[in-house]
């Protein structure tokens, strides 16, 4: 719930079935017709889907690091309240990174959507990569996310896990696609989270509303994108087992389907506890018919 913006320079893939330890540009994974983009340098996300000629990311970078493309969100998602958190007694205080529209300034996405990644291994359709938790906004615990993706010529599915170095840590984790806008979008959610006074969710679950929306769900089936193409429907299904969504539908251009282990400021509401072996690890596929 909330939204700012940083790129890098690319440089020549890795040849496919690698394994590479430093930092590189723009790697292409493919099955059949589908082409998927991943962007090492720019946070390890995934820069475009393309399902033959048919894009179904936006990747406008000129929108800042945080609105294009599918980029991982750890070690918490979405806004954290003043950039600020409790644990085992103590305050932390992490850098502001985001102003929102009346002026107030939080912590968002966690700290490696945009920071570089390494990449462990890459083939023709998979990759595997990493990133310390320290990258950014002055994380105070050691830590690691890695991620797996993989692609076949029906989706594209993608796993996330957040990993304690040393002392436990609060964490939440999810993905912020930026999908083209669809025509309409299907969801049957458990309930909505009511807004609070800066527009992060209450404790509070309501009845849906009827969009447009900027808000945090607790929903458990998959959430479709429908896309009226001539005389063809295409439908871009995101499936998670996470169990709360925001839903961003407010811009023209797009709409923001993003499955997360707990709801915006989770630190602070609804933490899961990462310890050495017993990381917090989440899945979503994005499928297409």
């Amino acid at each position: 719930m909330s939204r700012p913006r940083g790129s890098g320079p690319d440089r020549p893939p890795t040849e496919a079935g690698s394994t590479e330890t430093g930092p590189i540009g723009a790697i292409e994974l493919r099955s059949g017709d589908v082409v998927v983009t991943i962007e090492p340098r720019a946070g390890g996300r995934i820069g475009q889907i393309a399902v033959g000629p048919q894009p179904l990311l936006c990747d406008d970078r000129a929108a800042g690091a945080i609105g294009w493309g599918s980029y991982p969100m750890a070690p918490w998602a979405g806004r954290l309240r003043d950039g600020r958190f409790t644990f085992a007694g103590t305050t932390h205080q992490l850098a502001l990174n985001h102003t929102d529209e009346d002026g107030t300034r939080h912590a968002i996405h966690g700290t490696v959507f945009d920071a570089q990644w390494t990449v462990e291994a890459v083939g023709a359709d998979a990759i595997t990569l990493r990133c310390p938790l320290d990258a950014a906004v002055l994380w105070p615990f050691g830590g690691t996310a890695r991620q797996t993706i993989s692609v076949d010529h029906d989706r594209v599915t993608c796993e996330l896990r957040v990993e304690a170095d040393g002392d436990p840590f609060p964490a939440s984790i999810g993905w912020h696609p930026w999908f083209r806008k669809p025509d309409r979008l299907t969801f049957e959610p458990d309930g909505m989270y009511e807004r609070g006074d800066i527009g992060l969710p209450r404790a509070t679950l309501v009845p849906p509303v009827a969009g447009p929306w900027d808000d945090c769900f607790v929903n458990h089936l998959p959430v479709t994108l429908h896309y009226d193409l001539g005389s063809a429907a295409t439908a871009v299904t995101v499936t998670s087992d996470c169990d709360h969504w925001v839903v961003y539908d407010q811009p023209a251009h797009a709409t923001c389907v993003e499955p997360q282990s707990g709801p915006p400021d989770a630190l602070n509401v609804a933490p899961v506890l990462v310890t050495p072996g017993h990381p917090l690890a989440r899945t979503m596929t994005i499928a297409w018919s």
